[in-house]
């Protein structure tokens, strides 16, 4: 299987570098596997596509301002992981203005490179906390070609996330209102997005690929709810990457949290999830890998083909696809 297989050609008009003004006004691609159909709808519909004993899950993860840039603006950080108050993992670039004993300050703070390690990331050490909300910035996608504007502090996020912790949003579920939400039954996970999401898949053949470790948690009640709901619709491939782990590791969904790099590509067995709603996906991206692996590849590619053909908005602030 190769990564090509997975390619698609998007005219660049079609990314959504902006939000619509109201949140559920998004269109939904609707994918029905059984019959291998595709039809047009609002994300306002979603209610009329659920049985009574559905369950969404959604991942309540909340982003942080991750994205940090030196006080003479020659140098950016992306924090990857906080490992104490003062030590953090970061991707940081240029890499040469980051070698081993470089001071690097923001905000008045020094850090200093402790450690270079061989993928690249710096261990960086600082000598008081940084203040993330005065001095850091959301780490929008690249694709979006802008830096982030004081509204994506709230936009880029979903109305109940809730554990900080992601540096990339769960997008599926932007689209909630909480007027939605609350009519709906739902439950939560977290998945803490990490900065893998905007790695590319660098290998000819997709088996080669190896996905970056996110770490997630399912609390009791979730499983709970899971345990009795006659299908799991989940709410992005967040959600159901961390439902198909526990499937996986345990049989069942339980109570439990760790670290995940499951790969979910074309032949992957689903254990726990009967929906899923999604936004759209990057060529050539994991997790184009994902809903091809859910619904087909050459459904998921049809149906891409038509979102293109129908003008849909693509990737994170764009319209969404509920695969049913």
């Amino acid at each position: 299987m190769l990564t090509s297989d997975f390619d698609y050609d998007l005219p660049p008009e079609l990314i959504a570098s902006q939000p619509l003004p109201d949140r559920a006004a998004s269109r939904m691609l609707v994918v029905r596997r059984d019959k291998g159909t595709v039809e047009h709808h609002r994300f306002c519909d979603l209610p009329l596509f659920l049985s009574p004993n559905d369950l969404l899950v959604l991942n309540n993860t909340r982003v942080v301002p991750a994205r940090f840039f030196s006080d003479d603006g020659s140098r950016e950080i992306l924090r990857v992981d906080t490992l104490g108050p003062l030590l953090w993992r970061c991707m940081v670039r240029p890499g040469k203005k980051f070698r081993l004993g470089h001071l690097v300050f923001v905000g008045g703070c020094m850090g200093t490179v402790q450690e270079v390690s061989d993928n690249g990331e710096r261990l960086i050490a600082w000598d008081r906390p940084v203040d993330e909300e005065k001095h850091g910035h959301l780490a929008l996608p690249h694709y979006m070609g802008r830096d982030d504007q004081p509204m994506d502090r709230e936009r880029y996020q979903t109305v109940y996330a809730q554990a900080a912790g992601a540096i990339a949003a769960p997008t599926a579920g932007l689209h909630f209102t909480p007027e939605m939400l609350a009519q709906l039954p739902h439950a939560f996970v977290t998945l803490h997005v990490g900065a893998g999401t905007f790695q590319p898949v660098k290998t000819e053949k997709v088996e080669e690929h190896r996905m970056h470790s996110e770490w997630y948690e399912v609390p009791a009640q979730t499983a709970e709810k899971i345990a009795k709901a006659s299908r799991v619709v989940a709410i992005g491939t967040t959600s159901m990457r961390t439902l198909e782990t526990v499937a996986r590791e345990h049989g069942k969904i339980v109570p439990t949290s760790g670290n995940t790099d499951i790969f979910i590509y074309p032949g992957f067995q689903f254990c726990a999830v009967g929906a899923l709603l999604t936004n759209f996906h990057l060529p050539k991206s994991s997790l184009m890998m994902l809903v091809s692996a859910f619904a087909g590849r050459d459904l998921i590619m049809r149906a891409y083909q038509e979102a293109i053909q129908e003008r849909y908005r693509f990737y994170s602030y764009g319209d969404c696809m509920l695969i049913l």
